[in-house]
């Protein structure tokens, strides 16, 4: 699938997706990397090392913080796969530099799914 380069760089891994919006700043432990938000469908799953795929963010700046935080945790996703990345999103994995891509059909990525990101060329490959 070919998409939109958010924030460039390599990774492959399993898929984690949530068919439901992300927001980063109290939806996500910076510690851990398991998502708190309650009732969301990825509520206590964790993050670390995945590709994260989900349709979009939601909520506060202070989430692209989290991203970052995250990062210098050593507890955030590999990379990351949007159907529409928004500022929130957008500044947290450049200032992290984690691979993000937008404009991808996520209907069509699973949990658990081997996941290779190029976001150097914009590319996103189930194996």
């Amino acid at each position: 699938m070919k998409g939109r380069i958010i924030s460039p760089g390599k990774c492959k891994g399993a898929a984690i997706v949530s068919k439901e919006p992300i927001g980063f700043y109290g939806g996500v432990d910076l510690e851990t990397g398991i998502i708190i938000e309650k009732n969301h469908p990825l509520e206590g799953k964790c993050i670390k090392n995945k590709i994260l795929v989900f349709p979009c963010g939601k909520g506060s700046t202070v989430g692209s913080y989290v991203i970052y935080g995250l990062k210098k945790n050593n507890v955030s996703p590999l990379g990351i796969i949007n159907e529409e990345t928004e500022t929130i999103v957008a500044t947290g994995v450049i200032l992290a530099g984690i691979p993000c891509i937008d404009k991808i059909d996520i209907s069509k990525i699973n949990n658990d799914d081997e996941i290779s990101l190029d976001a150097d060329k914009g590319i996103v490959e189930i194996v």
